[in-house]
């Protein structure tokens, strides 16, 4: 990857397609409920969603670098996971643009954390994405310390969605996610026992959202990717945060497919922010923290 080449690193976009065959029950109509709530046209016909190759090549074509990953939330959903494995090789072979994350259930333990060293020494996976309201688990539960001791040991990332989620938005029940989850106020303690593993905080977390400037602000180790919601709806105090404080530790972030890049920055270059500011959110931010 020619960083210097890039216009932008995108650190949250999504491999969603199931890898095992049919869909699973119920996949369908998750999706639908996803295009709603993010009003996503493109999402409108959910019975193809992009492919990772197919990522690569919509990412490519407006030189822009893409951090990838499935979500484990088979526990939950039950819902294939996309295997961690097939990201990672697909990635490998579109190195030039993308960059592979792994997902796994922190419920899985120390098989969890086996894999997780896999992953990082055999497969190139940089970092590992929690959805812990898709995952049912509070992020400071001890459960999860076994995966988090891996993922630190190897140097690798652990990016967590904070805040609301589209996830069975609109569904009846919510298809059982809790919202509860994902306050990043549980992500602090994550940050005091793991001081040293780079963390980042996906979304304006809210209706959380002053929990998570806080915990960036006051953990040295702690981000913000800004992914999930379009830049015009940011609130006034994450704009401020951006643009002054955590300056240096704000990151572009689509949630492709729900959002694209290109809906994505063409909001962006509507709302204040400033010159000097928009390329370390843009890239520079990214660069310093994936280390390339």
């Amino acid at each position: 990857m020619n960083v210097d080449e890039l216009v932008a690193i995108d650190i949250h976009t999504h491999a969603e397609e199931p890898c095992c065959g049919p869909r699973d029950d119920g996949y369908d109509e998750f999706q639908a409920g996803l295009a709603a709530y993010f009003k996503n046209p493109a999402g409108a016909d959910h019975s193809h969603l992009p492919t990772v190759e197919e990522t690569a090549r919509y990412y490519r074509e407006r030189k822009i670098g893409a951090v990838i990953f499935p979500v484990d939330a088979e526990r939950e959903t039950g819902f294939r996971r996309y295997s961690n494995e097939e990201v990672a090789r697909i990635a490998a072979d579109n190195a030039d643009i993308l960059i592979p994350f792994a997902s796994i259930d922190p419920a899985k333990g120390r098989a969890g954390a086996r894999e997780a060293r896999r992953l990082v020494r055999e497969f190139g996976v940089r970092g590992f994405k929690f959805h812990p309201t898709m995952q049912g688990f509070f992020p400071n539960d001890r459960m999860a310390y076994p995966l988090y001791e891996a993922i630190a040991e190897e140097g690798a990332i652990a990016l967590f969605h904070s805040g609301q989620t589209g996830v069975g938005s609109g569904m009846r029940g919510g298809m059982g996610m809790r919202l509860k989850y994902s306050n990043p106020i549980h992500v602090d303690d994550v940050a005091v026992d793991f001081p040293d593993m780079p963390i980042v905080l996906a979304h304006p977390s809210f209706p959380w959202t002053e929990e998570g400037l806080s915990v960036a602000t006051h953990k040295p180790n702690v981000y913000i990717d800004m992914s999930g919601w379009s830049p015009k709806y940011f609130p006034p105090v994450f704009v401020h945060y951006a643009n002054t404080i955590l300056k240096k530790k704000m990151l572009f972030g689509s949630d492709w497919p729900a959002i694209t890049p290109d809906r994505w920055l063409d909001d962006f270059s509507t709302i204040s922010i400033r010159d000097e500011v928009k390329p370390l959110i843009l890239k520079e931010n990214a660069r310093r923290l994936l280390k390339i």
